[in-house]
Parts: C-alpha cells; sequence; structure tokens
C-alpha cells in the first residue's frame, strides 16, 4: 500500500491526490498507481462529476487541437488519422491462458506473453502528455445491472466523448463496497503529430478478461480507445457467462401501439445496418441504441441501456430520413463530429446528407476538395464512409422516461437483422424461442460496412451481430441464450427483419421509412392482435394487415404487388443459407448445441417439401 502511495504522491497534486484517495476502494488506488509508473505522464488530473471538471475536460480537449469548435459554439469536430477510422479487428486480441480457447473467430495471444508486450508498448508512452483518470458506470446508477469502470486515458477527445455517453460515476464509486467488480480501462494514444496518432502500424486493443482490463494504443478511433464500448461490452459477455445473463449489441426501444401502449422492444444488427435509425423511429421512444443487459427478473425478461448517449454512423443522416438526429445536431446541444468535412464557415457535411456538396473544406485527409486524390490515385470522398457523431441521450426529444430505470423495462420482443440482399424476408416472426435464438440470432449474415477496417460489402457470419465482441466460446454463448429461455416464464417474441433486399438491379425493395409499419405488426404480434402466416422459416404477415398499416402508420398505399415481390419466399437462397451456416459451425465450433443442426436441418425439410409443392420462389399467400 505505501509503495502505490508514495507513487501516487510523485504523480498527482495533493489536491488531485486527496480526490482519488475519497474513493476507499484500494483496488482503485493500485490500478492507478500502476499506470502512472507504466507510462510515465507529466501530470495526472482525476476527475469527478463536478461540472467544472466536465467543462474542463471538453476546454482541453479544444485547446490541445484534438477537437475544434464549430459555428455553433457546443459542437466541435475530432479527426482521426487517415488510416484511423475504424474498429481494428485483427489488432484486437484477447489474452488467453494456455491451454485456453475462445473458438477460431476470435484473435488471441498468450496472456504471458501479452501482459509482457504491453509494459514495453506502452511504457513510457504518456511522456510531455497528462493523464485522466475518469470513473464512470455502465447501466442504471445503484441498480442490480450496474457494472462500474475506471477508464484512463491521455486523449482529452476520449474523455469529453465519454462525458457524452456515460454516467458518470466518482460519487458512486466512493459508496462501492470493497468486493464490487470493476472493469478497468487504460488507453494511451502515443506519439502524435498535429493531435493525430501516428503509430497506427503498432496500435493494438488487448483484452485481459481475467483481470477485467483493456488496454490499448496507438489509436484514437473511439471504437479502439473508449473502453466503456465495445471492449467493455467482452468484458461484460465473461460476466454476463458466470452469472445466468446476457450482455448484447442491442438497441433498446419502446413502440407505441394501440391505446398508447408501449411495448419495449431490443434489437442486434451490425454497425451501419440500421440499429440507430431503428430505435430513432418517428413515433417510438428510444432507450437506448447499441447496448443492453438482458437479466430475468421474477420470470420475466428486463432490459437497460447499457450507456446514455450515442456514437452513431452520420453518413446519410439527413432531415427527411432521420428529422429526430437531424434536429439535435442542428441544435445548440452538445455534439462531437469526428471524421466529417467542416467548411470553412465552420459547418459539417457528410455523405449522403441532402445537402449540395460543398466544393472544399477540411476532412481527415487535411483541406479537401473536389476531386482530391489519395496516394493510390483514388478519389477522397468528401467525408468518411464511418464518419460519427456524438451526443447525449438526455437531449433527444423522443427519449424514453425509463432511461434511468433501475429495474430497466420489460422485453416484448427481440429483433435480429442484416445486410441481405436476395434471402430473408422484411420481416418475421420466429415459431418460438429456440427457433428464434438458432435460424434467427446464431444464423445472422451480414453484408460488411465501413465500421470496421477492411473491404465492404462482403458477406459475412455475424451471429447476434455480436461475434467481433463474444468473448467466451460461441457455442457456449448460444448455449447461454437457450438456457436463459427456458428459465423465463414470458419469453419475448422473437423477429427477423431485412431492410435491404434488393432487386436484379441493385434497387431496394422496401423505403426506408417502412420499418415503422414492420415494427408496428411487431407490437401487434406480441400482444396477439393479428395473425400470420407460417412459412417454412416463419410467421410472416398478412397482406390486409399490413396495407392497413401503411395506410394508419404512413398515410401510403401499399399495393398487393409489392407484398409478393417482398415477401416471396426464396427457396434456393434459403437453402444455400442452411448450407453455409451448418457448414460453419460444423467446421469451427466444436460445443455448438445440438440442437441448432435438428433445428436447420428441420428448416431445410419443410423448404424443401415446399419447393416441392410451389417451386423455387413462393407466393406468401401460397402458406394460406
Amino acid at each position: 500500500m505505501k509503495d502505490h502511495i508514495s507513487t501516487l504522491e510523485k504523480y498527482l497534486t495533493p489536491h488531485g491526490l486527496a480526490k482519488l484517495l475519497a474513493i476507499p476502494n484500494r483496488d482503485v488506488h493500485k490500478f492507478v498507481a500502476k499506470a502512472v509508473a507504466l507510462c510515465e505522464p507529466m501530470k495526472v488530473f482525476v476527475c469527478t462529476d463536478s461540472q467544472e471538471d466536465i467543462d474542463y475536460i471538453r476546454r482541453t480537449a479544444i485547446a490541445r487541437g484534438e477537437e475544434t469548435e464549430l459555428a455553433i459554439d457546443t459542437h466541435s469536430v475530432h479527426f482521426d488519422g487517415f488510416f484511423d477510422q475504424a474498429r481494428d479487428k485483427t489488432s484486437t486480441r484477447y489474452l488467453v491462458s494456455k491451454g485456453e480457447s475462445l473458438g477460431p473467430q476470435l484473435e488471441q495471444r498468450d496472456r504471458e506473453d501479452g501482459l509482457s508486450h504491453i509494459q514495453k508498448r506502452m511504457k513510457g508512452s504518456m511522456h510531455n502528455k497528462k493523464m485522466i483518470v475518469r470513473f464512470f458506470c455502465l447501466g442504471p446508477l445503484d441498480s442490480e445491472f450496474s457494472i462500474p469502470c475506471l477508464q484512463i486515458t491521455d486523449s482529452f477527445y476520449v474523455a469529453h466523448s465519454e462525458d457524452l455517453l456515460y454516467r458518470s460515476g466518482y460519487d458512486y464509486f466512493k459508496r462501492l463496497p470493497d468486493d464490487k467488480e470493476i472493469f478497468w480501462m487504460l488507453h494511451s494514444s502515443g506519439k502524435l503529430v498535429q493531435s493525430v496518432s501516428i503509430g497506427w502500424q503498432k496500435r493494438g486493443v488487448l483484452i485481459d478478461s481475467l483481470a477485467n482490463t483493456v488496454y490499448s494504443y496507438n489509436t484514437q478511433y473511439a471504437g479502439n480507445t473508449i473502453g466503456l464500448k465495445k471492449p467493455a461490452l467482452r468484458l461484460a459477455i465473461r460476466k454476463a457467462n458466470r452469472e445466468d445473463w446476457l450482455a448484447e449489441h442491442m438497441f433498446l426501444m419502446a413502440v407505441h401501439g394501440p391505446g398508447g401502449r408501449k411495448t419495449y422492444m431490443t434489437g442486434a444488427f451490425p454497425s451501419g445496418c440500421g440499429k440507430t435509425s431503428t430505435s430513432m423511429i418517428p413515433g417510438a421512444t428510444i432507450v437506448g441504441d447499441d447496448l443492453s443487459y438482458l437479466k430475468i427478473v421474477d420470470g420475466k425478461v428486463r432490459a437497460v441501456n447499457v450507456e446514455q448517449g450515442i456514437f452513431g454512423i452520420i453518413r446519410s443522416v439527413s432531415k427527411k430520413d432521420d428529422p429526430v438526429i437531424w434536429e439535435v445536431l442542428n441544435s445548440c446541444e452538445p455534439a462531437i463530429f469526428s471524421n466529417v468535412l467542416i467548411t470553412e464557415e465552420g459547418y459539417p457535411h457528410w455523405l449522403d446528407d441532402g445537402r449540395v456538396m460543398p466544393p472544399r473544406g477540411v476532412n481527415h485527409s487535411g483541406p479537401w476538395w473536389i476531386g482530391k486524390i489519395d496516394e493510390h490515385g483514388e478519389e477522397i470522398p468528401m467525408a468518411h464512409k464511418n464518419a460519427r457523431y456524438t451526443v447525449n441521450l438526455k437531449n433527444l426529444p423522443n427519449l424514453d422516461s425509463a432511461l434511468e430505470d433501475p429495474h430497466g423495462v420489460e422485453v416484448g420482443g427481440i429483433i435480429y437483422g442484416g445486410r441481405d440482399a436476395d434471402t430473408w424476408v422484411p420481416v418475421q416472426q420466429s415459431f418460438n424461442w429456440n427457433h428464434g435464438v438458432l435460424t434467427m440470432g446464431a444464423s445472422l449474415e451480414s453484408k460488411t460496412t465501413a465500421a470496421t477496417l477492411g473491404p465492404s460489402g462482403e458477406r459475412k457470419f455475424q451471429p447476434f451481430s455480436n461475434l467481433d465482441f463474444i468473448s467466451i466460446p460461441l457455442g457456449q454463448y448460444i448455449k447461454n441464450h437457450l438456457k436463459f429461455g427456458k428459465n423465463v416464464s414470458k419469453q419475448p417474441c422473437i423477429f427477423a427483419v431485412n431492410y435491404f433486399q434488393q432487386d436484379e438491379n441493385d434497387n431496394y425493395l422496401t423505403e426506408k421509412d417502412a420499418k415503422r409499419v414492420w415494427l408496428q405488426w411487431m407490437d401487434l404480434r406480441i400482444h396477439g392482435e393479428v395473425e400470420a402466416i407460417k412459412t417454412p422459416t416463419g410467421n410472416i404477415p398478412k397482406y390486409d394487415d399490413l396495407q392497413k398499416l401503411f395506410k394508419e402508420t404512413l398515410s401510403q398505399e401499399y399495393l398487393h404487388e409489392d407484398y409478393v415481390t417482398q415477401f416471396t419466399i426464396r427457396v434456393p437462397e434459403l437453402l444455400a443459407k442452411i448450407e453455409r451456416i451448418e457448414k460453419i459451425y460444423r467446421d469451427t465450433v466444436p460445443d455448438a448445441p445440438a440442437e441448432l443442426f435438428t433445428l436447420l436441418d428441420e428448416q431445410r425439410n419443410r423448404l424443401k417439401e415446399a419447393q416441392v409443392s410451389f417451386g423455387d420462389h413462393i407466393h406468401p399467400e401460397k402458406f394460406v
């Protein structure tokens, strides 16, 4: 203990040390002392929940050039390096003990070797920089869902982002019992040139799940550096595995149905596949757009939003399609933009925003003009495809009142969706919990987007929209979902959606606002107020019900020919999907539950029987 205090006294001012020691947990003191001894910062700033401390974080982010103020003085912009624009999956590795494996889907590294690597990589990484010590809480404060988190970083942009995204937890830490489990995060941007990390070739995110610790270095992109985001999800999945609950890559929202009722639904979509836009649907209310914890309380599934802000993809956000977010981003509410284009007047622009493209400005490549090319002769777009915005949910007019409810909300429906041009119908309901978990959640595929490094547009296996973050063997993760359902007396309905159906000319078959109708239909199904057509893969809507919902919800006529095109059962494509999914599980997931193969085989047989009777592409009303 004395060694830790002497180390802290060397780096902290008396005022800063007093703020830290006001937290009685000795593990907190120990972690901070080890971090300062390793990273050797010039100074250490301990941030409390006070507005004075929080304001200091933002002012310093701007003063140091990590952010630049915009024309609206509550807005700022941050630019990541040209090659540091998304989550780096290949450089994100789990540290595993000898003899342990999390499965071939995940990058792994020997724990002892990884910890030694961290010591070398991060030694002295904060020379001439200030270390920031932050305290937050995942989930509502003082709740059975709460997980305290300590984030250490040398990036004021990271610290400022977390103020918008998470619940301040300094006072919460002061009343923690000694045995409360804590998540620990240590990040260093590494060497900076013009406030940008230049060591991107040697960046890394290492996750030591045995010690509940995440290390990241030589990177500034928020998905790699904000420990409470996807890195903490990886830790939470292991905690949930031990404690029999679920930590999920899911939004949480309330669909407002007939008579003013609210039905809460979660939804798992890979990044860039409509997750945030679904949670922000006009007429609904949002609890969260990205991460949820699900627990069983009195036999029912209840959920909370892990966060209290949005780190959202800004591409295609427009006044027409996303009116709520558009208004917030053009208001005086605090916002951070990243990797967008900034005009000379100080206003942000982004791809597909519905406005005339400015001829010039500043973006992640530096000064930009129409026609600017990179070193390979490729034209640099106005803004990055994965450009983002960060806002606090409390500034949204459509925020649901349950955001801070420590008991969470009862979940009525769970939705799975991804980018799928040719296989799934726009919306369908599973036959039961296991059918939904296995043929929808565990069988999810999606085309890749710019949210992760690597080529876009490739069809990838993406079970539960969570493969990148699953920190236990995939088979065990699936078994946990099956077990979870068995322990629930009132199981949520499970749905699959597909917003990205295309015709032979690559035109989308549904408009963006059609998802409002699919959600209203789900609400009616959850409450048993409409019937459905049973197909080989799930229950789909009847035309008359959708025709009525399109009229009531969107004031649109819904043509029968559009219904037939959208809900045609595409047997060859569905059979091919089963073959792909089955092969992946047989080849790479040795602990996959036997029931997965049983249900896939049953679905294959139903499809083949229908194919014999009706052909390859089946009119949906053939199943009536």
